[in-house]
């Protein structure tokens, strides 16, 4: 892809572009509530007192659910609370102000475990080498990254972005332990077949190989 189409689209991908697909209802990959893989990752924690990110928090199922678990140290981070106002309209016991109004990239925090829904798929594909960069910053040591990756490809134009199992490798093996990266056994139906279910130990000494 030529640099100058990379750079408009990472442009294009700001705020505007989210409020205005979640205000058209274009954002098909909205799964009504957590998925099926981590909810059952979350309901096997023990630990209620770690420190929980969920990046891209788009209309947030999964903080909900953390929360709703006992979670209390949990927060998503995105560019809009938009479409998380909509999820938690009856759930008064949680506010938006769970939610940190940033870019993911300029975000700072430490966190024990980062949970990835749709937020990897939804960045231009240039961006996935910062993705991995900011996850290992933002980890605490021995923290994971834990959640889906898309196992195909969207003949698109826009997000989401797809990829396989060997792409997904030589980009965050530099970075993470790979504990799991495999065909998750448990998808919701529309995803059946097309997703990895990760879990990803942060390297305490890593070689940069980009």
């Amino acid at each position: 892809m030529d640099i100058w189409i990379m750079k408009s689209m990472t442009k294009m991908l700001n705020k505007s572009y989210w409020e205005d697909r979640y205000q058209n209802k274009e954002d098909f990959w909205n799964a009504k509530s957590i998925t099926t893989p981590l909810k059952e990752y979350i309901d096997q924690l023990e630990d209620k007192s770690v420190h929980i990110l969920v990046p891209g928090v788009g209309h947030g199922h999964e903080l909900v659910y953390l929360l709703k678990q006992g979670f209390t140290q949990s927060v998503g981070v995105d560019f809009t609370t938009m479409a998380f106002e909509q999820t938690i309209e009856n759930e008064p016991s949680i506010t938006k102000d769970v939610v940190v109004l940033a870019d993911f990239f300029q975000h700072q925090g430490k966190y024990d475990l980062i949970l990835e829904q749709t937020f990897f798929c939804s960045l231009p594909i240039e961006k996935r080498k910062d993705y991995v960069q900011k996850m290992h910053e933002l980890l605490q040591p021995e923290g994971k990254l834990v959640g889906l990756l898309f196992d195909t490809t969207f003949d698109l134009d826009t997000p989401p972005y797809g990829g396989n199992r060997e792409e997904y490798l030589a980009l965050f093996e530099p970075y993470f332990t790979i504990e799991v990266m495999e065909r998750a056994f448990n998808s919701i139906k529309p995803r059946q077949d097309r997703e990895l279910f990760i879990i990803l130990k942060k390297k305490i000494w890593h070689k940069k190989s980009f």
